[in-house]
């Protein structure tokens, strides 16, 4: 074992480790509130004033995080925000989780991965474990961001490590949140996926699965979401062709759960929505 790698892990598992959350949306502020409440050294990055400024003020400004929690992880000096990336100098683990909006031809808008992925690239030192959350295309963690992060000099899989974890946060779900849902971490090469892997066990409750690349893990959350946004579809499809035939859709669906095996119950709605159902089968 490296003595990277081994430096890394100790430090991941007696929590001295500093971690950076990059984007503070409904995706990084819960991420970085877990992160302080389970004793890390937090520091959020955002390139908004008002983000940073809510933070370190213990305002929370996001549905899913009970606001005490975020004022208690402030106060205590666990957690802290600021828009000056330098601070990227004195951590050891960075999340970036950003928007991927699509642009107007429907394709993926990387932006936002690629200049935070600049900006962490320009103070990133040895020993560093960084990880993509945003949802995107099959390819970007080792396309996009690998070039950029090792552009500093620095070597992925020797000096640093590189790995993939999508996001997973369902907002107003009351079940499962992000202590809880479980974690799918693929890294560039085993060394990459164990430490990112360690790094989420550390903190999350939910279990950490590890696959084989980052190409598998972004694949994988566009079949979780495509799955989704098909699913809400097919169930509005079907709630039109009932009401035309003067049959209760809620009756059949019921009786169609009772089936074991094969069948997962979806509800007639509103249609597709969010930041992620509608977007991610592009």
């Amino acid at each position: 074992m490296s003595n990277v790698k081994t430096e890394l892990l100790n430090k991941i598992q007696d929590k001295s480790a500093v971690v950076g959350i990059v984007g503070l949306g409904y995706v990084g502020l819960p991420l970085a509130v877990e992160f302080a409440k389970a004793g890390y050294r937090t520091i959020g990055f955002d390139v908004q004033s008002k983000k940073v400024d809510s933070v370190n003020a213990g305002q929370n400004y996001i549905g899913d995080i009970v606001g005490d929690t975020l004022k208690k992880v402030v106060e205590s000096g666990t957690l802290s925000a600021t828009s000056d990336f330098s601070f990227i100098e004195g951590v050891d683990a960075v999340a970036i989780a950003v928007p991927t909006p699509l642009d107007k031809y429907q394709q993926p808008d990387i932006s936002y991965v690629k200049g935070s992925t600049e900006s962490v690239a320009k103070y990133m030192h040895k020993g560093m474990v960084v990880i993509l959350e945003s949802t995107t295309y099959p390819g970007t963690t080792e396309e996009l961001l690998k070039p950029i992060l090792e552009a500093s000099g620095l070597k992925c899989g020797e000096d640093f490590y590189l790995a993939f974890s999508p996001e997973r946060v369902d907002p107003g779900n009351k079940q499962y949140k992000t202590k809880n849902t479980p974690k799918v971490v693929g890294g560039i090469g085993k060394d990459g996926t164990e430490v990112a892997a360690a790094l989420y066990r550390n903190v999350l409750e939910g279990g950490v699965y590890e696959v084989s690349s980052p190409a598998v893990a972004e694949m994988e959350k566009l079949l979780e979401n495509t799955y989704r946004n098909i699913n809400i579809g097919l169930a509005n499809e079907m709630a039109i062709i009932c009401n035309r035939m003067g049959i209760n859709v809620w009756d059949v669906i019921d009786a169609a759960k009772t089936k074991p095996y094969g069948f997962q119950a979806f509800y007639p709605g509103p249609g597709l929505g969010g930041h992620c159902i509608p977007l991610d089968p592009f």
